[in-house]
């Protein structure tokens, strides 16, 4: 099956409309999550193309509020691959359509396992990172792996 860099990353855009809001009028954590995962799975089946599921999210950073009204840009990009799961790498930006201000709000690291259709396992393309960017987004996976091992033996 061809891989191209391109099935390497995905990118969506959502616009912050009122019934993703908390009580704050901000974006409601649980309903970024829930893109975020959404995100994480589009990306790791358009690279392993086999179903995935959620292992593990590593790490979420909330930076910054998102409001109503803005933007969301979310890229994602396989940042590691092990013998069943990969590393997706998250960055969400939002901007502001009236100001056309645009932060850098989260960031997160999702693993996702693929599986066969009985649910199991089932091996995944072993990613070769080639740019400067894809050897930095590796190593970091694996200090973030490290970490995670440490932290639960």
């Amino acid at each position: 099956m061809t891989r191209t860099r391109h099935s390497l990353s995905t990118e969506m855009t959502l616009l912050v409309t009122p019934e993703l809001s908390n009580f704050g009028g901000n974006m409601h954590g649980g309903e970024l999550l829930k893109l975020l995962d959404k995100v994480a799975f589009t990306c790791s089946v358009r690279y392993s193309r086999r179903h995935t599921v959620t292992l593990s999210v590593n790490e979420v950073l909330f930076k910054q509020p998102i409001h109503i009204g803005e933007l969301l840009y979310v890229q994602a990009s396989v940042n590691y691959t092990g013998r069943t799961s990969m590393e997706i790498g998250i960055r969400v930006v939002a901007e502001d359509l009236k100001t056309g201000k645009v932060l850098h709000t989260n960031t997160s690291y999702f693993t996702m396992v693929a599986v066969d259709d009985d649910g199991n396992p089932t091996p995944v393309p072993t990613h070769t990172p080639e740019t400067e960017d894809e050897k930095r987004r590796w190593k970091e996976a694996v200090a973030r792996r490290k970490r995670s091992a440490e932290d639960t033996a």
